[in-house]
């Protein structure tokens, strides 16, 4: 038996101070009945006066940080930001967005994950923080210049990695090599053990002029900054409510269990999909309140829900555009001349995203291939999370009048509608199973009573003619009977990455 897991808030004050329990004692002491004036008192000393104390400031908080990215404000409480500059932060009083102030003195709200601390390695050109083998060496061929490099986080924690694409002659095809770079039990980073430093922006501006036993030395950064611009928390600070006159609707994008999708525009200058949910399709008032929270999530592999419209029916969500559809069709469409190494990406996208819920303790209900969206760069990303629950949909319930996908959902949820983070896990082996088999449909057209049995009984899914047997064993993984079975999104991301290395690794000795 499976407890929900709820998040729980908790507020601390501090009401007690010393002149309060001084003032609460001497009230005690003259409803006693004591006089203090029958004490004898010491003649007072000539004491030093001590120096006022020092006027309370933020200053200790206040961090210099550095743009990332432009951003342009919305609202006149927002600031606008340009990349390279520095900005001083002068209150974190959301996750999200901070209040900042520019060096002109103008102050604003500014999307936290536009911005780095001034120090951090993150600021550097050079920097990509969540990209794997395979997309820092798609990024380096695009640019084609011989000595461009990155620098990226490895596949093991806390550890980096530099790529660089080097040309053995002008006109020849460029090839990527990756060095690790290691550190010394002095905590000193190198690349070549005669070259040692004492961070990593040293060490690669020593490589910028010196091979030094690379294969080029590195001449060009290559930085995502222009590539993947991330998306805000809604389009402003404490911004959920959008008017719907800002809206331009245009053509129709498709349409599924809530209603339509239709592209449209914001303020005629964002790009965004708009779903108009269909009257009758959820449970609208209990949905509204949710969707402010789901705005709240935000991570590179989540669709972004920008804002609602409830100021008129239908209702609408507006949602981050996704150029290339839904991961079903890209599958169904594309699958065949897919290979491994792609197919496992997609996987660690959606992996990524569904660690990011897992952390805050959030439940998606209804993972799946359709429920997961593909942008013009070929990231895939996690959609309609939580909103399982307010589909008014034969498809989604079962004999006992809960609602959820049969063939995508656990023995618990089956049985005791039983839902938590491992209920996700399972739908994620089911979701890969769907990538490496070209999306076809698990358990093909058997009716949902006969799926129950089967899964009941112990039948799992097959293993996928694309699925190599290390990778069937992860998802298999995440079929374990008792979710205390199965595997943590942490850890599935893990083997995930620690896979994608060893597959690319030998992909590229074998070339």
């Amino acid at each position: 038996m499976i407890e929900s897991s709820h998040s729980i808030y908790s507020i601390f004050c501090c009401c007690c101070s010393v002149e309060s329990r001084t003032s609460t004692r001497l009230d005690l002491n003259s409803r006693d009945g004591h006089n203090s004036s029958s004490y004898t008192h010491r003649p007072e000393r000539s004491m030093k006066k001590l120096p006022p104390p020092p006027p309370v400031s933020d200053a200790a908080e206040q961090v210099m940080v550095v743009a990332l990215y432009d951003f342009t404000a919305c609202e006149s409480s927002d600031l606008n930001l340009r990349r390279g500059e520095e900005y001083r932060i002068l209150h974190k009083q959301d996750q999200l967005w901070w209040r900042a102030e520019d060096q002109h003195g103008n102050k604003g709200f500014i999307p936290s994950n536009y911005v780095t601390e001034k120090h951090n390695i993150e600021a550097n050109e050079w920097y990509c923080k969540s990209i794997n083998r395979s997309e820092a060496e798609n990024m380096l061929k695009r640019e084609d210049k011989n000595g461009g490099f990155i620098v990226r986080e490895s596949s093991q924690p806390n550890r980096y990695t530099v790529s660089v694409y080097a040309k053995v002659k002008r006109d020849s095809l460029g090839d990527v090599k990756h060095y690790q770079i290691k550190q010394t039990e002095g905590g000193k980073f190198f690349l070549a053990e005669n070259y040692i430093f004492g961070s990593i922006p040293e060490m690669i501006n020593y490589h910028k002029h010196n091979a030094a036993g690379l294969v080029t030395r590195l001449r060009y950064p290559v930085g995502p900054m222009e590539q993947c611009i991330p998306t805000t928390a809604g389009f402003s600070s404490d911004k959920w409510e959008i008017d719907p006159s800002e809206l331009t609707f245009m053509k129709e994008l498709g349409s599924g269990e809530f209603g339509v999708v239709r592209l449209g525009k914001w303020r005629e200058q964002h790009t965004v999909a708009i779903k108009a949910i269909r009257e009758g399709a959820m449970s609208e008032e209990d949905f509204i309140e949710e969707a402010k929270v789901m705005m709240r999530l935000c991570h590179p592999k989540l669709v972004q829900i920008y804002g609602v419209c409830t100021m008129q029916h239908p209702i609408c969500i507006v949602l981050e555009f996704m150029e290339n559809g839904s991961l079903l069709q890209v599958l169904r469409h594309h699958g065949n001349s897919l290979e491994c190494v792609r197919l496992l990406a997609m996987c660690q996208d959606v992996c990524e995203g569904m660690q990011y819920l897992e952390h805050n303790n959030f439940i998606h209900r209804d993972l799946a291939a359709r429920n997961c969206m593909v942008n013009e760069k070929n990231v895939v990303k996690v959609c309609d999370f939580g909103m399982a629950r307010y589909v008014l949909d034969d498809q989604y319930t079962s004999s006992l009048g809960s609602r959820f996908p049969v063939k995508w959902s656990p023995p618990e949820v089956l049985h005791y509608n039983k839902f938590s983070s491992k209920s996700d896990v399972w739908s994620f082996g089911v979701l890969m199973w769907e990538v490496f088999s070209e999306g076809r449909t698990p358990f093909g057209n058997r009716p949902n009573p006969e799926v129950v049995d089967e899964v009941t009984q112990g039948v799992r899914l097959y293993k996928p003619h694309k699925a190599p047997t290390n990778i069937y064993k992860i998802m298999y993984k995440c079929w374990h009977e008792r979710p205390q079975g199965r595997p943590s999104f942490s850890n599935l991301l893990q083997s995930i990455k620690d896979i994608s290395e060893e597959t690319q690794t030998t992909t590229t000795q074998t070339a």
